[in-house]
């Protein structure tokens, strides 16, 4: 190459009419020369000017990383490539130029020419690609990708911290952690189900660690669609609530406090009047004994009163035991009848109920427990609002999902509509916009807690249900509930007369500290046929066992006993007579016993107060049919 004075661009080369931006500058950066790409690119003239040097064009801020690359061109094969920031009309440019050395006949360096391509929506999308995945790999909470079939391909460190399970385990130990919190296999296919369709899975799940912590999360699924809307991968965010969790089931049973206050009275009252019953009735059977049809009478009435007590007792239980979840039909309509009646006698006499109710309602699959938590809020609430007295007004009915469907309610389905409405003072608009609000209370100076409502609120959501209201002063205020019908099935009720229950002739052990108890089963069982031994406490009971002079068949089990409980029995006997059927009888069994005795597979149950009848059938159906009737056959 000869050296001369700048010569166009066409004359130099080639690339001179090139579709990519090129120049030629000699070592010390001065342009010699540059193509019509170039001259377009940054706004220049074909024509190198005296004072064009390559320095001018970078980003101040890559000079540095620029001039620090010349050395590599000294070097054989005396090429290079590099990418900067550039100047061009439409702002910073990212160029990537590859740079070769001239080199004279005497193989001497004499200039540099380079070709660029602008590179600047690549290195965008790359600084975009590392920002995302930081934000990824640094998010407080758990990421997981999957495949469509649910298996895992990555989970950011988050996920790693709460699951205890390392990336390499998931991948080499083939964990499903999709699976992971769901209840039971159907669950988990309802939920393959719903993302495989293409919808959005929420919930909130709860599981165990591999540590044993128990933690709960709030868990949602979606789709991720390659470029032809196909499902390629399922994208899992889970967020730890255990605090939440714990802090709402605060909330529930501080409210669920609050609101036993209110129906103590009438179960007080009603109590009352129960007990005057049985022991009226008890005198007249003491001071008549040879009246037979007095005594028959007595008798009805003592017992029709011990059932109605056994209902106050189960249901003041109900409402003040901190008790777990649990999804069973629900009758909206009994359940509301049992609160009326109840309330009728707490509430103030100037203050009415109002019922109408829909015959054939559907039955709820609901928590019965929460349930009576809404509706008894609801009516203190509207007595609340009513100072001087008025109307509670109670309506059920059915409402089709589509014409929910604006408020986000599942269209196949029919979901049971509440209405409670009281004729009070009403709220303006910015108390009922904030009703909801933990802690929020219009009852200043008279003991509200402001967690009625937001309890309510919560119960609802968890059911999958809405509710709204109505409201402005002077009008009453109206609280309209849904909730997914699902239930089936009619509530259990006791039979209204005394049956009997079959024959045996087997060995029965009974277990109970209450003497009065134990002599009501001796005489029971033993009219039917049965043997009877008896203890009255937990260590008596392990000593007849381990007596080989006695043949236990069966043992009547009460659990909550001094000294040893009938926890203690029952380890003995699963210890050592496994096959041994055991029935338990107890008033009241708190979580933690019920876990042990799910533990110990112990699921013959039944509570006191029980009818007689009930517990024959029970046991007899442990036992198998009775001699007596194999006999008879």
């Amino acid at each position: 190459m000869q050296e001369g004075p700048p010569q166009p661009a066409s004359a130099l080369s080639p690339w001179a009419t090139s579709p990519s931006p090129a120049y030629c500058r000699d070592l010390s950066g001065q342009l010699l020369a540059t193509n019509v790409a170039f001259a377009r690119k940054f706004g220049r003239s074909v024509s190198a000017q005296a004072n064009d040097r390559v320095l001018a064009l970078i980003n101040p801020d890559d000079v540095a990383a620029y001039t620090s690359a010349e050395a590599e061109l000294a070097k054989p094969p005396h090429q290079v490539t590099r990418c900067h920031r550039w100047l061009t009309p439409q702002g910073w440019r990212w160029m990537s130029w590859e740079e070769a050395v001239l080199l004279d006949e005497n193989g001497e360096p004499v200039a540099v020419r380079a070709v660029g391509h602008d590179i600047t929506r690549q290195r965008l999308a790359e600084e975009l690609y590392v920002k995302l995945s930081r934000a990824v790999e640094q998010c407080p909470i758990a990421i997981v990708i999957t495949g469509a079939d649910g298996r895992t391909q990555y989970a950011n460190p988050k996920f790693n911290e709460a699951s205890g399970h390392t990336l390499e385990e998931c991948l080499e130990n083939d964990v499903h952690v999709l699976r992971e919190g769901h209840p039971d296999e159907e669950s988990y296919r309802r939920f393959m189900a719903t993302v495989k369709a293409g919808h959005e899975w929420q919930g909130e799940l709860a599981r165990v660690r591999p540590d044993g912590k128990k933690i709960w999360e709030s868990v949602q699924v979606s789709c991720i669609r390659n470029a032809a809307c196909e499902i390629t991968n399922l994208l899992c965010l889970r967020e730890d609530i255990t605090e939440r969790k714990r802090l709402e089931e605060e909330l529930r049973q501080s409210q669920k406090m609050e609101s036993l206050g209110e129906i103590a009275g009438g179960i007080a009252h009603d109590f009352n009047n129960l007990l005057a019953v049985i022991n009226g009735y008890a005198e007249l059977t003491t001071l008549h004994p040879n009246n037979p049809a007095l005594l028959q009478k007595s008798l009805r009435e003592i017992k029709r009163a011990s059932q109605r007590a056994t209902g106050l007792v189960r249901q003041i239980l109900t409402f003040s035991r901190k008790a777990q979840v649990h999804f069973a039909p629900v009758d909206m309509n009994q359940l509301i009848r049992d609160l009326t009646a109840l309330l009728s006698e707490t509430f103030p006499r100037k203050v009415s109920f109002n019922i109408s109710l829909l015959d054939g309602l559907p039955m709820l699959l609901a928590d019965q427990n929460q349930l009576q938590q809404v509706v008894l809020n609801l009516f203190v609430n509207a007595r609340d609002a009513m100072p001087e007295g008025g109307m509670i007004s109670v309506t059920t009915s059915v409402v089709s999902g589509q014409a929910l469907a604006s408020s986000g309610a599942d269209r196949e389905k029919n979901y049971v509509c509440l209405l409670v409405s009281d004729t009070g003072i009403g709220m303006p608009a910015e108390v009922k916009a904030r009703i909801f609000e933990p802690f929020f209370t219009t009852k200043l100076g008279s003991g509200g807690t402001g967690l009625g409502l937001a309890v309510v609120y919560g119960i609802i959501a968890s059911h999958h249900g809405f509710i709204e209201v109505d409201s402005a002063p002077g009008s009453g205020s109206t609280f309209r509930i849904l909730l997914p019908s699902g239930g089936t099935g009619a509530v259990a009720t006791a039979p209204s007369e005394l049956s009997s229950f079959p024959d045996g002739t087997e060995t029965l052990l009974i277990v109970d500290d209450e003497d009065a108890l134990r002599h009501i089963l001796r005489t029971a069982f033993t009219t039917k046929g049965y043997s009877v031994v008896s203890a009255c406490n937990g260590l008596e009971a392990i000593e007849i066992l381990g007596d080989p002079a006695h043949t236990i068949h069966a043992v009547l089990l009460d659990i909550n006993m001094p000294g040893a409980s009938g926890v203690d029995v029952l380890k003995s006997i699963k210890a050592t007579r496994a096959d041994l059927p055991v029935l338990i009888i107890s008033g009241h069994i708190n979580a933690e016993t019920r876990n042990i005795l799910e533990h110990l597979g112990q699921t013959d149950v039944v509570s006191k107060p029980y009818r007689l009848d009930e517990l024959g059938r029970r046991l007899r159906n442990m036992l198998g049919e009775s001699p007596v009737a194999k006999a008879r056959a």
